[in-house]
């Protein structure tokens, strides 16, 4: 019977290490940061925030929507899931007071939310340009490798700062990215991307990414061995330089860039998602509409 009770107990060590192992690390500390915010609420008012019950979360839920969009309570609700999981209880995130309760939020609030803009084409070269006058050769070509690459392979901040040298591969027609891991393949399958040379080479990634890595003499480990954050702040600061609202944009801004301009151009749903990554359509439709908000509006029609 001891021997029973110490297997489950090993059991039990085990499988909780497996549910943190699901979840990448940047991810586990977002669901950290969410939960110590609803563990804050819960003491500052007298309530238990392990294990929580269904009021507890609806009151903090509702708390919330005072000042988040919804989409960060449905971020919150599934983070305190999530540690409650890791940390051996359950809480039903479907109970009636807590989906209803969403539902009364939702009609209220509504769910828009406004994005950051994307990086199209003429953005871009503004951006690059900005960075050509940066007198520190360094990081001119640092940084304009990483606003081209990151833009050309609709990479997201974390798949970028990832590459090492190892995972890439100059070819004859470009070069080849692998990815290890991204966001929505946890699993770590990976996959390549292949970024073709540029008619402008200007503005070519594969030949700002060859001087880069030629001037750094880098031969292995990470291309650019910096933060994801450090992505945004060097999107932040170029875009201001090139006399764009420097607040309008993230680090996803790339991405979606990258999205929204070969959307726009006629790049069809599949060889987009090939790029990016996506697993559903439903993001990459976004951009599609978005690029085609005005190329096909009723109102060309009219001649006035």
């Amino acid at each position: 019977m001891v021997n029973i009770i110490t297997d489950v107990k090993s059991l039990e060590i085990e499988t909780l290490k497996n549910l943190k192992s699901s979840k990448a690390l940047n991810t586990l500390r977002a669901y950290k940061a969410d939960y110590k915010d609803f563990s804050l609420f819960c003491i500052k008012n007298g309530f238990q925030p392990m294990p929580s019950q269904p009021k507890i979360i609806t009151l903090y839920l509702t708390y919330l929507s005072k000042t988040c969009k919804f989409s960060t309570l449905k971020r919150r609700l599934a983070s305190i899931s999530v540690i409650h999981k890791l940390s051996g209880h359950y809480i039903d995130v479907k109970h009636p007071m807590i989906t209803e309760n969403l539902m009364g939020i939702k009609r209220v609030l509504g769910t828009h939310q406004k994005a950051k803009k994307p990086i199209l084409i003429n953005e871009l070269k503004l951006i690059i340009n900005a960075i050509d006058k940066d007198k520190n050769e360094i990081n001119k070509l640092k940084n304009r490798s990483l606003i081209l690459l990151g833009f050309s392979g609709g990479f997201r901040r974390s798949e970028l700062v990832a590459i090492n040298y190892e995972d890439i591969d100059f070819v004859t027609e470009g070069v080849k990215v692998f990815v290890k891991r991204s966001k929505t393949d946890q699993s770590g399958e990976g996959m390549t991307k292949g970024i073709p040379y540029f008619s402008n080479s200007q503005y070519c990634p594969v030949i700002s990414l060859k001087k880069w890595i030629d001037k750094s003499q880098i031969k292995s480990g990470k291309i650019f061995n910096i933060s994801d954050k450090s992505v945004a702040l060097i999107i932040k600061k170029y875009t201001s330089l090139a006399g764009l609202d420097s607040n309008k944009y993230s680090g996803h801004s790339l991405r979606s860039g990258f999205a929204t301009s070969t959307a726009e151009l006629g790049a069809e749903e599949r060889s987009i998602m090939a790029m990016t990554g996506h697993k559903t359509t439903q993001m990459v439709r976004r951009y599609i509409q978005e690029a085609n908000l005005f190329k096909n509006n009723a109102l060309n029609k009219i001649k006035i």
